[in-house]
């Protein structure tokens, strides 16, 4: 007859559990890691909406160009550049950000990339999304900064292959607005000839003819989402400027460390009953000898 515990039976009881909690702790500490980025995140924004608002030129000091500062850039729209960025949902409906650039100095062709604002998804069929109309003649435009248009998950990026493409040069040919996935600043800046500042500007609200008040000052703009508001209404060109705010909830994230140590423990206390079981077994075998 087989023995019920064999040696067999308890090394693998053992490679097994001391497995899973290696496995166990290794996620627990991912976890951490994730509340610690989660956490500079959240210190980062603070630290930006704390600053004064800054006007951007030219000759803006890099320093000054703080992620999540609000600023404000007057300048001239270059519609013939404009950019849909494609599947930016809004509320659970499909859309684009439109982005276009704002020329702040013709001579060295000085520019920063607005993002405009959210426009729904045409159906299918039913041509090219309605473009609002761009405000002629130097326009002030207030927002908060970023250090690059927010990225979208390619999956045709995998395969080398990039379906959205920014044309080489813009305007694009029929002076239909490119829609492209994801925009990195540096290709735009060649599909272009301009020269970008290293940031991206949220519009927070409608622009201005320079000299005149915007509609969000810099320091009403400075003040965080309400999770409660009403849904945002579009603002008079039909763009809706609810920008989405990065996850920063890293009290979950800690929470969800402790559950897997949590686990990680048990298989641990679990792997020294199997341990000490095995071992009171052999101090038994022994204690009863060879038989006669």
């Amino acid at each position: 007859m087989a023995r019920p515990h064999s040696t067999r039976y308890t090394v693998t009881a053992l490679l097994l559990l001391g497995i899973a909690v290696v496995i166990l702790v290794s996620l627990g500490q991912w976890q951490l890691r994730r509340s610690d980025e989660r956490r500079a995140i959240l210190d980062a924004i603070e630290a930006g909406r704390k600053q004064a608002p800054v006007m951007l030129t030219p000759a803006t000091p890099s320093d000054d160009l703080t992620p999540w500062r609000v600023a404000q850039a007057t300048g001239v729209w270059q519609p013939q550049f404009s950019v849909l960025l494609d599947n930016r949902n809004h509320e659970g409906r499909p859309g684009y950000w439109l982005a276009t650039p704002l020329l702040l100095d013709g001579s060295s062709r000085q520019a920063v990339l607005v993002l405009r604002g959210w426009l729904p998804r045409v159906m299918p069929g039913q041509g090219e999304p309605a473009m609002p109309a761009t405000p002629q003649g130097p326009q002030t435009v207030t927002g908060e900064m970023a250090d690059r248009v927010p990225r979208l998950f390619e999956l045709w990026s995998l395969g080398g292959q990039d379906q959205s493409a920014l044309p080489a040069t813009l305007p694009a040919a029929g002076g239909k607005v490119p829609q492209v996935q994801n925009l990195p600043l540096d290709a735009y800046a060649r599909a272009t000839g301009l020269n970008l500042l290293p940031v991206v500007l949220a519009q927070s609200g409608q622009s201005s003819k320079s000299g005149q008040t915007s509609q969000t000052s810099p320091e009403g703009s400075n003040a965080r989402p309400n999770p409660n508001a009403q849904p945002s209404q579009a603002d008079g060109d039909g763009l809706v400027r609810d920008w989405p705010q990065p996850s920063v909830d890293f009290q979950k994230n800690t929470s969800y460390a402790i559950q897997w140590f949590a686990f990680g423990l048990i298989a641990a206390i679990a792997w020294l009953v199997v341990l000490g079981g095995a071992i009171k077994r052999m101090r038994q075998r022994a204690g009863q000898g060879p038989r006669a």
